[in-house]
């Protein structure tokens, strides 16, 4: 093992083999082959529910050189591209990428001139493109052999978010629905298994010529609960841990010639649907993820759409086609969600291609019993002698049985091959405004009181070290060395030279120190109660905390109240109240680099910074906010919190303070995605920064954090009938264990438009298109990305009239799969993120920007298109039976108020909050039973809560309420809203389908994307 410490080059302590150390030595740690083995350090827990995975190298076998890795200081955080940031293009430019094959034209949003929208508001939406680059494989060395298994069960993980959620945790599963994948997909088994059916080139049947169904349900899914992929998943929902049945003998990919004849045209999806006659066509249940149209055998094996799913469920055989759809290729990940089971391989011998370094998956096909083909870039490897053994069945000779070939969703323990250093402590550094306007807030008695009541449950073991630095005008350390009666405050009033007054003992054992450390917390917010003190010196504090955490690495959490004043990184107010609405957004950039560079400072000594903001006055989050997005952070935002005036942003706060010190992280974590030969990678969307081309640094890695990536097809897969993605995440556990979390999705490849926009994801497509648009807003300007969201509905919905359908009909034609795209895109235009409009204060509008580039899909679309239900007439009838509760599911509602009537409620989840809108006739059970009150009028002016009655009623309405507020890790706030109430002005801003001040009715917009359809 090599000697602990950091690459030169800042990278991740991930570990290089010895022998892999002199390629490294050129330039970037991560360039080539060493990036993946290296990526690691040290062993792993069981208990510990990671979702991690490795990053390896992309498929393409291109020259190992051809691109000069970028080191460490080009392509950062947000969204990343590999060659420098260009202009979006036109769908017929194809931006900058090395030579490497045939130049593929990255899809694009926009074709020609861009209409502009009429009436309320001049600014157009559409997503653009962005920036390419390339990837390189990456090489890594064969660990040693030695193996054991252990399926963690649900128990086991250390998972203190209350989510009923369900969660992929292994991709093979016996009880999933019928349409599910099963062993291997590359171009061996892929063209044994798919020609049986059709071979890609013979026409003998052209509209089925793999069978076309999407079914209801996705794949994996138990029947309890529809997946919810609008709002959140349901707490049923459940991916099998154990190994499946695997139907694959030792030739499997060649005993996959079944004929295919089993998968019928479902008749749904080939509807042709006229919007303008059609429109209510909002499903009752949460939308479910598209499901790709594989046989069976393989569907099932599929990775779970909720970690790892793909706009289009079918991909089109080239980049002309592509171009043709006019639709974005891309993937959306989450990559570690906490899982309810996962399959934890111990062993020395990790099986990867010698080529590409995949990791052994499903999809691959065995030639016999001692080779295998990679099904990303097609190389045969031979199958190691132990991997002949399988330890679950005790049986010799069986390699495609063995968990790794059964699950698309798995977790190895990593061998020292995969660290360069041993790995770090879990190491906790907390950052505290402590100026008389953040003493005002009261929010350090919340802070310290949650600390308290989860020192013990911070992940962690006896390594865990903490510290505390708070600052106003000057910084303030606490010295906590075992021994000393009470903390000890040492001041640093130079600003301009931060530097540590007494480096030992300021980040301690939490074990042995724990006694100061409570003392600490109890008195810390009597300290400054009485300071006349208005000044902040954050960057300052931000450069003492880096300092302190250089030498380990760890998580620094940050508590700001204003606008930074004061030394390195000060601020001036940049928002006009007048200027809001302006369509010229000016202020959406940072006003200095001040904060990204020490990020990336912060990134390469595997540092993450979380910013939580709680401020009523404008705080600059644009430019504060890069200290989280290029170290992998999270930003957290309170506006107006105060602990008097605001008590309901107390609640939230601390209970999302909760399950932020308590959910399971990942630290020096790296990430890449490699997918199969002739797709490439060329930006990514998220918080972190690329270290080498394709290579994610991840200081820390969360639960709750989502990415997203898009691509383009470099090279025709012509002969190719399946393609896989994998990502791999190596990090380092809070137990101290090198764990490797690897996902495999495996996807149809087709020849004709009908068959790609059959396979569109419409939810995955939205979410996509919304990160493109961030990036459009910040590089260009906010109508731009308004105009490209538009212009992405009109591109697409032309090509699909002028390409696919024979008969010109009147009307707003769209295919089933596009059914709710103009919903979504017209959903966006009106989230806080892309609104026009004074009611979107800056601040909130960069924060919106931030959920959209950080958070996993399924939250994304919540807060675009909330969830409308009438609560005041539940019933068990179709009700979910989770842990003895009985949580109704009453049907979903269009977003109009066409659907509200004054003698109901009306329960509106929109993510981040829940409003429960009373109308004036209201029914006087519902009044007395559920909310506790004789008549309308009493309902009070402010009520954020329900009563607990001893009523079917109301346990029906707070079962309902808490079901959704468990399955996501963000506390929505509870508004009960009478007519007359300040926020049924939010309640109605949430309408999509109604006119507003920011874009049309849902009508209007369609005969507006109509009218440029059939131009």
């Amino acid at each position: 093992m090599s000697q602990p410490g950091i690459p030169a080059s800042g990278g991740a302590p991930t570990g290089l083999p010895a022998q892999n150390r002199a390629s490294s030595a050129s330039g970037s740690l991560y360039t080539n082959g060493p990036v993946q083995n290296a990526l690691m350090s040290s062993q792993v827990s069981v208990n510990e529910g990671y979702n991690s995975q490795l990053p390896g190298s992309y498929p393409h076998l291109i020259p190992a050189k051809t691109l000069n890795p970028v080191s460490g200081q080009s392509n950062y955080g947000g969204s990343q591209n590999v060659s420098p940031l260009s202009i979006y293009q036109g769908p017929g430019q194809t931006p900058y990428r090395p030579p490497v094959a045939s130049n593929p034209v990255t899809p694009s949003l926009h074709s020609g001139p861009v209409p502009r929208m009429p009436l309320p508001t001049s600014q157009n939406p559409a997503a653009t493109p962005m920036p390419s680059g390339s990837f390189l494989p990456g090489a890594i060395v064969q660990p040693p052999l030695n193996w054991q298994y252990n399926y963690p069960s649900t128990g086991s993980q250390t998972n203190h978010c209350p989510r009923a959620s369900s969660q992929p945790a292994v991709s093979g599963n016996t009880n999933l629905t019928s349409h599910q994948y099963v062993s291997s997909g590359d171009p061996s088994l892929q063209n044994n298994f798919i020609k049986s059916a059709t071979p890609q080139h013979a026409n003998k049947n052209p509209t089925m010529s793999v069978g076309y169904s999407y079914p209801s349900l996705p794949p994996g899914y138990q029947n309890t609960a529809p997946p919810s992929t609008t709002g959140m998943p349901p707490s049923s929902l459940n991916y099998s841990s154990g190994p499946q049945g695997f139907t694959q003998t030792p030739l499997g990919a060649n005993h996959l010639t079944a004929s295919m004849s089993g998968l019928s045209l479902h008749p749904e999806g080939l509807r042709v649907i006229n919007l303008l006659q059609e429109r209510n066509m909002l499903p009752a249940t949460p939308l479910q993820p598209s499901v790709p149209n594989l046989h069976e055998d393989i569907q099932k094996l599929n990775c779970n759409p909720e970690l790892f799913r793909c706009t289009l469920t079918s991909i089109p055989q080239t980049q002309a086609l592509l171009n043709k759809a006019k639709l974005p290729l891309g993937l959306l990940l989450h990559p570690f969600k906490d899982l309810v089971q996962l399959p934890v391989v111990t062993s020395s011998t990790i099986v990867r291609c010698r080529s590409c370094r995949t990791y052994i998956n499903p999809f691959v096909s065995f030639l016999d019993q001692r080779r295998w083909k990679c099904n990303l870039c097609y190389r045969v490897n031979d199958v190691p002698e132990e991997f002949m053994y399988n330890p679950l069945t005790r049986v010799y000779g069986e390699p495609h049985r063995r968990p790794e070939v059964q699950n698309a969703t798995i977790e190895f323990m990593a061998p020292s091959e995969y660290m360069l250093r041993p790995p770090q402590p879990p190491v906790y550094l907390f950052v505290f405004d402590v100026s008389h306007n953040a003493v005002e807030t009261g929010y350090l008695n919340s802070v310290c009181q949650s600390l308290l009541d989860n020192l013990d449950l911070l992940p962690g073991n006896t390594r865990t070290k903490i510290g505390f630095i708070t600052f106003d005008s000057t910084i303030h350390f606490y010295s906590l060395q075992e021994g000393l009666a009470q903390p000890q405050m040492l001041i640093v009033s130079d600003i301009e030279d931060v530097f540590i007054p007494m480096p030992e003992n300021l980040l301690v054992n939490l074990n042995e120190s724990k006694e100061l450390v409570q003392d600490l917390l109890k008195t810390l917010p009597q300290m400054f109660t009485k300071t006349l003190e208005t000044q902040s010196a954050l960057g300052p504090a931000l450069q003492a905390a880096f300092k302190l955490m250089s030498p380990t690495g760890g998580r620094m959490s940050v508590f700001q109240t204003q606008l930074p004043t004061l030394g390195m990184g000060a601020l001036r107010p940049r928002e006009e109240p007048n200027q809001r609405s302006s369509a010229k957004e000016i202020h959406l950039t940072p006003s200095t680099d001040f904060y990204k560079k020490l990020a990336l400072d912060c990134s390469g000594q595997q540092v993450a910074v979380d910013l939580f903001l709680l401020s009523g006055q404008y705080s600059d989050l644009a430019s504060l906010g890069c200290i989280s997005r290029y170290s992998a952070g999270s930003v957290y935002y309170y506006p107006s919190y105060h602990h008097q005036q605001n008590p309901v942003q107390v609640q939230k706060f601390q209970k999302e303070l909760q399950r932020y010190l308590t959910r399971k992280i990942g630290f020096e974590a790296v990430m890449r995605i490699r997918c199969t030969k002739g797709l490439s990678i060329h930006t990514f969307h998220g918080n972190f920064f690329v270290r080498s081309t394709d290579l994610l640094s991840l200081p820390n890695v969360n639960p709750d954090a989502g990415y997203a990536v898009q691509m383009s097809v470099e090279e025709n897969l012509t002969d190719t009938q399946l393609v896989s993605f994998q990502s791999a995440l190596l990090y380092t556990s809070s137990k101290g264990e090198r764990r490797i979390r690897v996902h495999t999705l495996c996807l149809p490849v087709v020849s004709t438009l009908n068959e790609v926009f059959l396979g569109a994801d419409v939810q995955a497509i939205s979410g996509l298109l919304a990160n493109m648009a961030v990036d459009r807003s910040v590089t260009a300007s906010l109508s731009d990305a308004r105009d490209a969201l538009v212009n992405a509905v009109i591109d697409s919905l032309s090509a699909y009239r002028s390409s696919v359908l024979s008969n010109q009909q009147p009307g707003l034609m769209v295919p089933f799969s596009l059914r709710l795209f103009p919903l979504f895109v017209l959903a966006l235009l009106k989230q806080k993120s892309f609104q026009t409009g004074t009611n979107a204060r800056l601040d909130e509008r960069i924060f919106a920007m931030c959920q959209v580039k950080n958070q996993p899909l399924v939250y994304l679309m919540l807060t675009t298109h909330p969830s409308l239900y009438r609560v005041d007439n539940l019933s068990d009838e179709g009700a979910l039976s989770i842990n003895d509760r009985t949580i109704p599911q009453p049907p979903i509602l269009q977003l109009s108020v066409e659907k509200l009537s004054r003698d109901g409620a009306f329960l509106m989840d929109a993510g981040s909050v829940l409003m429960l809108w009373v109308g004036k006739n209201c029914g006087q059970n519902f009044l007395s039973q559920v909310l506790g009150v004789q008549n309308y009028a009493l309902i009070p002016q402010i009520m954020t809560d329900l009563p607990e009655l001893e009523t079917p009623e109301s346990a029906r309405i707070i079962a309902f309420i808490s079901w959704l507020r468990e399955q996501r890790p963000f506390f929505p706030i509870l508004y009960v809203i009478r007519d007359e109430s300040p926020m049924k002005a939010n309640f109605l801003q949430n309408m999509v389908e109604d006119r507003t001040e920011s874009a049309l009715s849902y009508y209007e917009f369609l005969l507006h994307i109509q009218q440029q359809v059939n131009k």
